[in-house]
């Protein structure tokens, strides 16, 4: 009878030890399930963190690299600074500095010498006009033109003190540009030498090919003058009766 009830007894404490160990399981279960819908749904957010920390580590990484490499060529050039290289570069800055110098003193050069042009021009058709109604002028006439005549010369003197200041300062800049692009050459800047020497046989053909024009002009001034002086010289002979004393003298004859 003690031995059935010893047994007994046992078994109860079994029984109620194993319920317990069902209801740990439950709860130990119930949190890992809750565990895991947490973890689930915060999944996201440590993706997002994990590839943030990965992309900026990508970068830290990149940057390094990349310093890195940028530095050497940097240090490399520095080094290759040298006393040549330098002369080199400062020759060529100057002949871009008297090329740019020529160029503009060539232009306004050009631009003077084709308005000298011009005004030769006009002074030539207004004294050949003058030659052409000289018998058919009165003397009002006469002097309203002459008065034209007049300041179309003086407008001609202005626009040659224009030409002689603009060739002052176009000689200079050729002085300028060939010294340049020697000193260009001799500092081993081939380019720049030759560019400057190409600009400066363009600069002098463009000022010869105007220049002829003003000459032609000039030459052509000159041919009417000395046609009006004869024209003047025979108007003022008909003027003061010359012809009848040449009738006269050759019907002695």
């Amino acid at each position: 009878m003690l031995c059935l009830c010893y047994w007994g007894t046992d078994f109860l404490l079994l029984l109620t030890n194993m319920a317990a160990l069902r209801r740990s399981v439950a709860c130990l279960n119930f949190f890992r399930s809750t565990a895991e819908s947490v973890l689930n749904s915060r999944k996201p957010l440590r993706q997002r963190l994990v590839r943030c920390r990965a992309v900026t580590r990508t970068s830290l990484v990149s940057l390094s690299v990349g310093s890195g490499l940028s530095a050497v060529p940097f240090m490399q050039q520095v080094e290759n600074l040298s006393h040549e290289s330098l002369i080199r570069s400062a020759s060529s800055m100057v002949t871009d500095s008297a090329n740019t110098y020529l160029s503009q003193t060539t232009q306004a050069l050009v631009d003077s010498i084709t308005q000298y042009a011009k005004a030769l021009h006009t002074l030539i058709s207004l004294q050949r006009r003058y030659l052409a109604s000289l018998e058919k002028l009165s003397t009002a006439e006469e002097d309203a033109i002459w008065q034209v005549i007049i300041a179309q010369r003086v407008e001609v003197g202005d626009r040659l003190d224009e030409c002689n200041r603009f060739e002052s300062n176009w000689i200079n800049a050729v002085n300028l540009c060939e010294m340049a692009a020697e000193a260009a050459y001799n500092t081993g800047a081939e380019h720049a030498s030759v560019t400057a020497k190409t600009n400066l046989q363009v600069a002098k053909v463009q000022v010869e090919e105007v220049r002829q024009i003003s000459v032609d002009a000039e030459r052509k001034l000159t041919e009417t003058q000395a046609e009006e002086i004869q024209r003047m010289a025979e108007y003022a002979f008909i003027e003061s009766g010359g012809d009848d004393v040449h009738e006269a003298y050759l019907r002695e004859d």
